[in-house]
């Protein structure tokens, strides 16, 4: 019997590539997956959120069940673009199979990881309990109108879940040997120090700002903390000095310092933002003026409670792989920022070395090998008899 295109994670992964969907641009993955979604018994809602300074997004929730304990997966259609057509060796929105691996934009990050779920869930009995899924086209990009808002809608609706599964590749070298219980959060600042413009004949007339900003650079070039259990020290990294000022003979009016930090769960953006501005207050500023702003919307540092779901997945992919994976907080931003904030969540996905680049790529057997852990997991979580 022929598999239909929910059945098969090869078929819809292929489908879903071949849709350009490079942020915000839907162009289709998710009419597609409305269509395969609902042909499995699933209740479907197209959302658009828009504004807060950025574009329109277009948004998918899916429902199936409404009893039993609840299982939330979570993911994006939306891809980065492609870059120069040169570095590919063929276009990288018409999937191609070479060498055992499938080839295409989004094949690891992560329109696999839908295709994987969505092949496991059609596997369930309807009765298993209740199955939801949140999907973006907005993670690569803004992040604004996308799974944060999703989730807000969710809860209004009394959309609550026991447990919730992102897709991002997770895994480090090989399928399973790692799945994400936490991130770090990221907080992004810049500091501009005011001085006086003048002469560099005439320094007595002008306040370089120089010297006090190279003092702020090293106030914040610190310890910040030792790390905890679960995560690595918080690190600051300058990104950027700049006092934009090409010519030798003026002495620049200001200067500015762009930086991130990556914290752990030791910290929050406010008790973080306090100790950069304590920082700044600790250096003399010889007459020059310091301001501090932050650059974008901080993203929390979460960790998810190591549960019995927590256990059933590791064992899952043990029994699977032949060893368990190990529970990693590494790694950037994720979009389960903003699930964590409703209830326990972890990504487990491919393996993602390739993904950004130009011809992107996973291998099938790992395609058929997430199926196999999503659906031996949700056995487990819902309890049914396989």
């Amino acid at each position: 019997m022929t598999k239909s295109v929910a059945d098969d994670p090869v078929r819809l992964l292929k489908d879903l590539i071949a849709c350009p969907s490079v942020t915000p641009t839907e162009a289709g993955a998710l009419d597609l997956l409305e269509i395969t979604l609902k042909s499995i018994g699933f209740e479907v809602t197209r959302l658009v959120f828009e504004g807060d300074g950025s574009y329109p997004v277009d948004n998918l929730f899916a429902t199936r069940g409404t009893g039993g304990r609840r299982l939330l997966f979570a993911g994006h259609t939306d891809v980065v673009p492609p870059g120069d057509l040169a570095n590919w060796t063929a276009d990288p929105f018409t999937p191609r199979e070479a060498d055992g691996k499938l080839y295409g934009r989004g094949a690891a990050d992560m329109k696999s990881g839908v295709a994987a779920f969505v092949a496991a869930a059609a596997a369930m009995p309807a009765d298993a309990g209740t199955i939801m899924l949140a999907i973006t086209n907005d993670e690569e990009a803004d992040a604004i109108n996308g799974t944060d808002k999703l989730m807000k809608w969710a809860e209004q609706n009394q959309h609550h879940f026991d447990f919730a599964i992102v897709g991002e590749p997770s895994s480090a070298a090989t399928l399973g040997d790692s799945i994400k219980i936490g991130r770090r959060g990221s907080l992004s600042g810049v500091i501009t120090v005011a001085g006086i413009q003048g002469h560099v004949a005439y320094p007595d007339k002008a306040n370089n700002p120089m010297p006090a900003l190279a003092r702020v650079v090293t106030a914040l070039d610190t310890t910040i903390d030792t790390g905890t259990e679960h995560f690595p020290a918080t690190n600051l990294e300058v990104t950027s000095i700049d006092v934009g000022n090409a010519i030798s003979n003026v002495i620049p009016a200001a200067g500015t310092i762009r930086f991130n930090i990556r914290y752990n769960d030791l910290w929050t953006p406010d008790t973080l933002t306090d100790w950069v501005r304590c920082r700044i207050a600790s250096i003399d500023p010889a007459g020059a003026s310091i301001s501090f702003e932050l650059a974008g919307t901080p993203s929390r540092s979460f960790l998810s409670p190591l549960s019995d779901d927590v256990q059933t997945l590791s064992a899952t992919i043990a029994a699977i792989t032949g060893q368990p994976p190990a529970l990693s907080t590494g790694g950037g931003t994720s979009d389960a920022r903003f699930i964590a904030q409703y209830g326990p969540v972890v990504e487990c996905g491919l393996v993602g070395p390739s993904m950004h680049k130009a011809d992107e790529h996973i291998a099938l057997s790992d395609l058929t090998g997430l199926t196999n852990i999503y659906r031996r997991f949700m056995l487990g979580f819902f309890g049914v008899v396989s």
